[in-house]
């Protein structure tokens, strides 16, 4: 004991380290899931550290016992991946007694509990666009009508895609805002107050918003909805018209004006640090083991599942003349799958059947339109939202899946 005490910074090094070692496979994970603005994040949390008499252990220390239980209840890689950001940038306050409030801030812009939170907000924010640009366009060009992503211009349907409407360039953006702040501080030797940070984050979500309203617009005038090359273009000019040009704008009247602490000469608590690394190692070891999804347990014999067969290990497919039906693990939401294989989304919303709400959708690919009906599970009930479903999994530590039943329109 009296060795490990000796030496407890050289072993808080070193065991973040070997935990980064063990999960490496989560690396190949993170590069398709904001990987770079994550490391980016991690390398603003060391430049931008400022020393700080707030013991902000306490509240990391619960968020990773947190995060953790939901990683190894849920099996959840991505919390799992941020959990172990979250154990560098506690290790470096142990050791140093700094911490950056800008790039922490930023680092969990790009975790998949932003993701989550952004997803169910960007529905209403995506009808609100729609129905702006109709407002703003209907007396200049000869707009029918707008129904949900669909804009009717002389009899010609034009869809704006899941791109535009979902604020690509979002997470983008608030790091842009995170490098500048960062940058303002290094400069003049002083630090933002944690309300201008929030303050200047809610400037940065206003601006995009407006950019993606002009590049909606910009789109539709050019008749420009499909991804190509000019698609891409006018996304970019956007962003850099009504957003970083903006922020360079408002950035100097947003003055830093927070002095440096002493820079104190003692580290923090070893212990609880030390609980916070065998809690990540056990976790770790649950996220290495293949998950067991059930899909089919407890099934609705409605379903004839010797018809069906497995596509993966994370998908069940029933053929039938009248329809297609998916059982699939709940990760796998149907909008992101359909826009993948390029279908429309032309119609989205929520609907009562047989007493209970599920999502319908109609979408068209090729010509051929198809109408869809799809919900999560969990026993005999049926959810809309992917959150309230994964409480379910978190509190009762049931099998849960999702259906989706599709036919041609």
């Amino acid at each position: 004991m009296q060795f490990v005490l000796q030496n407890k910074k050289t072993l808080m090094i070193m065991i973040p380290i070997i935990l980064l070692v063990m999960n490496y496979e989560l690396f190949f994970f993170a590069l398709e899931n904001d990987f770079f603005g994550v490391i980016l994040s991690m390398v603003l949390f060391f430049v931008g550290g400022r020393t700080t008499n707030l013991k902000v252990h306490y509240p990391l220390l619960f968020l990773l016992v947190l995060l953790e239980f939901i990683s190894y209840r849920l099996h959840t890689r991505s919390l799992h991946f941020l959990s172990l950001c979250m154990i560098i940038c506690l290790t470096y306050y142990t050791i140093t007694r700094r911490f950056s409030f800008i790039a922490f801030i930023s680092l969990l812009l790009f975790s998949s509990l932003f993701n989550k939170f952004f997803e169910h907000l960007s529905a209403e924010i995506k009808q609100w666009l729609c129905q702006g640009v109709y407002l703003t366009l209907k007396n200049t060009i000869n707009i029918d009508k707008a129904e949900g992503v669909n804009f009717f211009i002389k009899g010609a349907k034009i869809t704006v895609d899941t791109a535009c409407m979902g604020l690509s360039m979002f997470k983008t953006g608030l790091l842009a805002a995170a490098v500048l702040l960062t940058i303002e501080e290094k400069k003049s030797g002083f630090y933002y107050k944690n309300i201008q940070i929030i303050l200047f984050c809610l400037l940065v979500i206003l601006l995009n918003i407006v950019s993606n309203f002009f590049r909606i617009i910009t789109l539709v005038l050019l008749d420009c909805t499909q991804e190509n090359v000019l698609h891409h273009m006018v996304g970019l000019v956007c962003f850099g018209l009504y957003q970083i040009m903006p922020m360079l704008f408002l950035i100097r009247y947003i003055k830093p004006k927070q002095e440096q602490l002493k820079e104190l000469g003692h580290s923090l608590g070893f212990y609880p640090v030390l609980g916070a690394f065998v809690l990540i190692f056990i976790t770790s070891l649950e996220i290495k083991n293949d998950q067991n999804f059930n899909l089919l347990y407890q099934i609705d014999p409605k379903y004839d599942i010797k018809k069906g067969k497995w596509v993966n290990p994370e998908v069940f497919k029933i053929s039938t003349p009248e329809k297609l039906t998916y059982i699939k693990a709940p990760s796998h939401k149907p909008l992101i799958c359909w826009t993948g294989d390029g279908y429309k989304i032309s119609e989205s919303e929520i609907v009562e059947v047989n007493h209970s709400k599920v999502w319908f959708n109609k979408m068209e690919k090729n010509n051929l339109h198809y109408k869809s009906f799809w919900w999560y599970e969990c026993g005999n009930k049926k959810y809309t939202s992917f959150i309230d479903v994964m409480l379910q999994r978190l509190v009762y530590n049931k099998p849960i899946r999702l259906i989706n039943e599709v036919e041609v329109d």
